[in-house]
C-alpha cells in the first residue's frame, strides 16, 4: 500500500473552491517554524488511503478472535441500533426523572434479569469495567468490617485468578495470600484451610478460573470461609460459562462481578467503553453506590438515601449505552440465554479434544468456555511463535503467557458465537504450525511474513514506537 505522499502530485486537489485565507495572530512561541507537510492529492486518493489504513486492522467482524479471557464475541447489530435509538442516544443525563421513565426502566429491569440470573439480590450499574466493580467489591467488604468494629487486612486469592485480583486488593491495602492450584486446577484446598485465619476479609475466586476450569470445591470453600467470617467474592468475568446452568449466589457468593462487554455482547476492546457491573446479596445491598434506581408503585426515580453508600464509583449512571445493549442481548435470547453457554463450552471442549495431542494440555479435564495449552514441547519462546504465525494464516493470536502458572500458555477461548467450520480451520492452521516448528521452523520464528508489519521488537516498540511506517517488501501471503 502507497502511503498518502506517494499520490502527490503537482496539479491536485483536495477541494472544491478557494477559501479565503484566514489570518490569526498566534503567541511567536507556538508557531511553526515550518510548513505543514500536507500531501497535495486528489479525494479519490485520500478515502483510498483512509480506507486501506482501516482495513490494516483486525476485529471480530474480519475474522476468528481466540483470545482466552477476553470473550471477543461477535455483538449483533441489532444491539447497535437499540442503543442508538434516538430517545437513548440524545439523552442527557441531568433531564429530569419525568423525561427519563423510559431509560430508569430499562436500568431497573437490566438489574432485575442479573439478579435472577446470578442469584444476587440487588446490583449497581456504575464501574465503567470489571476491574472497577471489583475495587467497588472490595471497599464494601471494607466498610461491611468496619461498620462490625473487625479489622480484616487479608485477601485469599488462588493462583489461577485473573490478575486484577490481587491488584485490587492491594490498592485497597489488603495483603494477599495466593493459593496454588491443586492437580486438577482447583484452589488448593489443604492450603486454603491453612492459610485461612480471622484476619481474612474475603476470598476472591474466579469461576471458572483462568485455566478454564470450574472448580469444584467451590461450595466447600464458601462453607469453611463463611464460618470463618470471610466474605466470598467471584470474579464473574467468565459468567458466559455459567448462564442458565449455575449461580453464583446459590455458590456461596455474597458479591460477583460481571463484565457486560464480555459475557453479554457489549463492545470489547479498543480501551472501552466498558460496563462492570457488581452484584451482592442483601445484607451488603446498602453499601452499593448512589443514586440507586428504584420502582414505586409504576414509576421509577433515582434513590439517594442510603447512609451507609461508599459512594460513587464513576459520573452518572454508568455507561448507559453499554446498558442498553446488554438489556437487548438479554431479551433476545430470553429463557433461552442457557444456550449461550451451552455453546461456548461445547466449542470450547470441541476445540481442546482436537488439539490436546499436538499440544500439551496443563490439566486434562473437561473444561469450561476456554482451555489452556501448552507448546512447551516446542521449545523456549514457543507460544510467541505461534501467535506470530497465526497471523500469516488469517487469525488472531489466542492469549499467549497467561495464566502465569503454565509454561509456553496458549489461552483460547473460541465463544459460542463461531461456526464449527471456523474451529476446524483454526485447529488445521495451528497443526500445520507444529509441523512446521519440528520441520521448517525457521519460518515460524519469522512470522508474521504477510502482515502489514512483520516481527517487531516488543520491548523497542513499546518504548520507542515508530509511526512513521514505510511499506517493506513482503513475502507472499501463506495459502
Amino acid at each position: 500500500m502507497k502511503i498518502i505522499f506517494e499520490h502527490e502530485e503537482e496539479n491536485n486537489t483536495g477541494h472544491l473552491q478557494e477559501e479565503e485565507d484566514v489570518s490569526i495572530e498566534l503567541p511567536s512561541d507556538i508557531v511553526r517554524k515550518e510548513p505543514l507537510p500536507i500531501p497535495n492529492v486528489n479525494e479519490v486518493d485520500v478515502v483510498r488511503h483512509y480506507t486501506n489504513l482501516s482495513r490494516m486492522n483486525f476485529g471480530v467482524d474480519i475474522g476468528f478472535y481466540p483470545l482466552g479471557s477476553c470473550t471477543m464475541k461477535y455483538n449483533p447489530k441489532v444491539n447497535e441500533d437499540a442503543a442508538r435509538a434516538e430517545g437513548f442516544s440524545n439523552l442527557h443525563p441531568l433531564s429530569p426523572e419525568e423525561c427519563t421513565q423510559g431509560s430508569l426502566k430499562l436500568m431497573w429491569e437490566l438489574k432485575e434479569y442479573l439478579k435472577d440470573i446470578t442469584g444476587m439480590d440487588d446490583f449497581s450499574l456504575q464501574p465503567s469495567a470489571g476491574a472497577q466493580s471489583e475495587l467497588l467489591g472490595v471497599m464494601i467488604a471494607k466498610a461491611h468490617f468496619r461498620s462490625k468494629g473487625e479489622k480484616r487486612t487479608k485477601a485469599i486469592i488462588p493462583d489461577s485468578a485473573h490478575g486484577t485480583n490481587p491488584a485490587t486488593a492491594s490498592i485497597c491495602k489488603l495483603e494477599t495470600i495466593t493459593i496454588p492450584s491443586d492437580s486438577r486446577g482447583n484452589m488448593d484446598i489443604g492450603r486454603y484451610k491453612e492459610l485461612l485465619s480471622p484476619e481474612v476479609a474475603l476470598v476472591m475466586l474466579t469461576n471458572p478460573n483462568t485455566l478454564g476450569l470450574f472448580d469444584e470445591n467451590t461450595t466447600e470453600i464458601s462453607h469453611l470461609a463463611h464460618k470463618n467470617g470471610t466474605l466470598m467474592y467471584c470474579d464473574g468475568a467468565n459468567m458466559n460459562a455459567l448462564l442458565g446452568i449455575t449461580r453464583p449466589g446459590d455458590q456461596g457468593f455474597d458479591m460477583i462481578h460481571l463484565n457486560l462487554h464480555k459475557t453479554f455482547s457489549t463492545p470489547h476492546g479498543g480501551g472501552g467503553p466498558g460496563a462492570g457491573v457488581l452484584g451482592v446479596k442483601s445484607f451488603l445491598a446498602e453499601y452499593l453506590p448512589i443514586p440507586q434506581v428504584v420502582k414505586r408503585d409504576s414509576r421509577y426515580s433515582l434513590d439517594y438515601a442510603s447512609k451507609k453508600s461508599v459512594g460513587r464509583v464513576r459520573s452518572f449512571y454508568g455507561n448507559f449505552g453499554m446498558h442498553v445493549r446488554a438489556y437487548s442481548y438479554i431479551h433476545s435470547w430470553g429463557t433461552q440465554i442457557r444456550k449461550v453457554s451451552e455453546h461456548a463450552v461445547l466449542n470450547a471442549n470441541y476445540l481442546q479434544g482436537l488439539l490436546k495431542d499436538t499440544f500439551d494440555l496443563a490439566y486434562d479435564r473437561r473444561c469450561a468456555h476456554e482451555f489452556v495449552l501448552s507448546s512447551r514441547r516446542f521449545g523456549e519462546k514457543s507460544a510467541l511463535n505461534i501467535a506470530k504465525r497465526l497471523m500469516d494464516y488469517g487469525f488472531h493470536p489466542p492469549t499467549i503467557y497467561f495464566p502465569l502458572i503454565v509454561p509456553e500458555a496458549l489461552m483460547i477461548e473460541p465463544t459460542e458465537t463461531e461456526s464449527k467450520e471456523t474451529l476446524d480451520r483454526f485447529v488445521l492452521a495451528l497443526k500445520k504450525i507444529a509441523s512446521e516448528l519440528k520441520e521448517h521452523p525457521e519460518i515460524v520464528k519469522q512470522a508474521p511474513l504477510s502482515t502489514p508489519v512483520g516481527r517487531l521488537d516488543e520491548v523497542a516498540a513499546a518504548r520507542r514506537p515508530n509511526l512513521r511506517w514505510r511499506p517493506s517488501q513482503r513475502q507472499t501471503k501463506v495459502e
